[in-house]
């Protein structure tokens, strides 16, 4: 098998004799037109400048000039690693892989035009001459741009990698829920993310982790299990309610109510209870709908979490007014709203009965009227008196 000659084994030996004295100012030449090419690399400062655009064009030149009327491969080791560690500092610096091929564009057709000139500076330059230098030109910088993507690529990888690292160290420091709010606000850093203030956590099974890591890449980390999956989300819009139902549709999975990060383990307990309360559905299905039925089995997280959703509308009242008409309204609940029975037991007057209801029916709205609702209400009332000491139900 005959293997065909390298194309610059074909440029005439005067090609580097003509290039290499003004071989600086072509490097500056190059370097300046990049960056004018290129607006994001103005902003370089000058030591990088000369990292990231002189020095790789000063070695790119010099190995071409090597080259001229050999047929050695492009790019020896050395060299090729110049082209690798520029690619992988690209990619460092988050300027994706765009403006590193503009800039190998650029530099490719400046360097046949400068060749040509330096040529054409010596002698007359014929067409084949001409046509000989574009291949090999062209050739060389498919291997300068070979060099630098794989570079680019390498960088991509690892970075993933450490990516990867970071997320799943997040994912069990949120699952563990002790550790000191600095060390988990260093490990959502690590991770991209700012530092979470409520979570979502979903439990699923096993075989969705990798769907769920690739889709919820910039809002969730999983931990995986021996027989399910763990996605633990930053509470923002795609955990609203509508856009989970619509996400998780069909995948199995039970949604766990949001929790400040140090309450994950019990916002996960939570989900799991309810799993097995439920059983195996298509889903999603939610916790926050199976709150009630947790805390009849005794579950005081599950009634702390309803408390908390139920009880909102009171929380901006000063302690002593919230207190008051906690007490009227449960009651009035337990009596049916007959406003008679609540002043007996409460040793007020009607009428005081009456506004304090017409003050609990501006804040709750209709939930009032809502037999869930005021079901509910009851539920965590009596966990309210069970719990005076306000450890686990707001007061």
């Amino acid at each position: 098998m005959i293997t065909p000659a390298a194309p610059w084994h074909r440029l005439p030996a005067d090609l580097a004799t003509a290039m290499r004295p003004g071989l600086e100012e072509t490097v500056r030449t190059v370097a300046a037109a990049v960056t004018e090419a290129n607006p994001v690399f103005a902003a370089i400062d000058d030591s990088k400048v000369e990292r990231d655009l002189h020095t790789p064009a000063r070695v790119a030149f010099e190995r071409f000039l090597d080259l001229v009327g050999t047929a050695e491969p492009a790019l020896p080791p050395a060299v090729r690693e110049v082209f690798v560690a520029l690619g992988a500092a690209e990619a460092r610096e988050d300027r994706g892989p765009e403006a590193l091929l503009a800039s190998l564009r650029t530099a490719s057709r400046l360097m046949l035009r400068l060749a040509c000139e330096a040529l054409a500076g010596l002698r007359p330059v014929d067409t084949a001459e001409l046509i000989d230098l574009s291949d090999a030109v062209t050739a060389y910088v498919d291997e300068l741009v070979a060099a630098s993507t794989d570079g680019f690529a390498r960088q991509l990888r690892e970075q993933a990698g450490e990516r990867d690292r970071s997320r799943r160290h997040l994912a069990e420091l949120l699952l563990r829920g002790s550790s000191p709010p600095g060390v988990v606000a260093a490990a959502a850093a690590a991770a991209g993310w700012p530092a979470p203030e409520a979570v979502v956590p979903v439990l699923l099974p096993a075989d969705q982790a990798r769907d769920a890591r690739f889709r919820y890449s910039a809002d969730g980390v999983v931990a995986e299990r021996d027989d399910h999956a763990v996605l633990l989300l930053r509470a923002g819009p795609r955990t609203a309610r509508g856009q989970l139902t619509d996400s998780l549709r069909g995948r199995g999975a039970v949604v766990g109510p949001a929790a400040d990060w140090a309450q994950v383990p019990e916002a996960l307990r939570l989900a799991e209870l309810t799993a097995a309360l439920t059983g195996t559905r298509p889903g999603p299905v939610f916790a926050d709908d199976h709150l009630a039925a947790l805390g009849l089995r005794g579950e005081p997280a599950a009634l702390s979490v309803l408390a908390t959703r139920r009880l909102a509308p009171l929380a901006a009242l000063r302690p002593a007014q919230r207190a008051q008409l906690l007490t009227t309204l449960d009651s009035w609940l337990r009596h049916w709203g007959s406003r008679t029975e609540v002043a007996a037991e409460l040793y007020v007057h009607p009428q005081t009965v009456s506004y304090r209801i017409g003050r609990l029916r501006k804040l709750l709205g209709p939930d009032l009227d809502d037999p869930v609702a005021r079901f509910e209400l009851q539920l965590v009332l009596a966990f309210r008196g069970s719990r005076r000491d306000g450890a686990h139900v707001p007061e």
